[in-house]
């Protein structure tokens, strides 16, 4: 399991870590990053016509776990998602800072997704779906929450054709780090609405941050 101070500091400094071919942790800060403005969200007229519908049900952090194995369960696309990331994410979310979003149907889970909060920064993990559709009410469920707590940033990594169609776009990581530092002057915590996780309730934030926005991360604990 990485440790979470190194992994927390490490998000703080614009790192992510994800496991490579021989399945030893590998840090990534890619340039260009991938960030949805949270104010560029795209709702198309379908998924407007999805969302009044009426026929999923959103909670937040109701089912992390589930939410995570999912995604790991997702074939090519999810099999980054091993046993120790699965482990250390499952204990960032018991200690606050971690956050799933999921999507009902009928009582069954549609699809969903899992991030990581910072302060005023939200780094987008994964997401899957079962349903159609059920990811993108997940993602726009997300945008809801961000845009009411006042979010400054949310992270996606990389760019992909899905994402750009909603909205991301790629910056410099030059000018990621500045929105990166931004978000990290405000704290407006990650309040489900469920009455099930408040991160503002976690260890501070501050006692985890030991490098400069930035930084390279030391090798991540085992």
């Amino acid at each position: 399991m990485i440790s979470l101070p190194v992994l927390l500091t490490a998000y703080r400094s614009g790192w992510f870590p994800m496991p490579g071919p021989s399945g030893t942790m590998v840090w990534h800060a890619p340039d260009p990053r991938g960030i949805l403005p949270i104010d560029r969200f795209r709702v198309s007229r379908r998924l407007t016509r999805v969302l009044r519908s009426r026929k999923f049900d959103v909670t937040f952090d109701r089912a992390f776990d589930q939410v995570i194995v999912d995604c790991a369960s997702r074939g090519v696309e999810g099999d980054w998602i091993n046993g120790e990331i699965i482990k250390t994410y499952s204990a960032l979310h018991e200690a606050g800072f971690a956050h799933s979003v999921e999507v009902w149907r009928g009582g069954e889970l549609a699809g969903g997704l899992y991030g990581v909060t910072l302060r005023g920064a939200f780094f987008g993990e994964s997401m899957f779906y079962r349903v159609t559709d059920a990811s993108k009410v997940a993602l726009s469920a997300l945008i809801d929450r961000l845009r009411t707590r006042d979010f400054r940033l949310l992270d996606v990594q990389w760019l992909t054709p899905h994402l750009a169609r909603l909205g991301a776009v790629e910056v410099p990581r030059v000018h990621y780090l500045e929105l990166l530092a931004d978000a990290m002057q405000v704290d407006p915590g990650f309040v489900t609405g469920n009455g099930v996780r408040d991160d503002r309730a976690a260890p501070s934030n501050e006692g985890y941050f030991k490098l400069e926005v930035g930084s390279t991360p030391a090798q991540p604990a085992k």
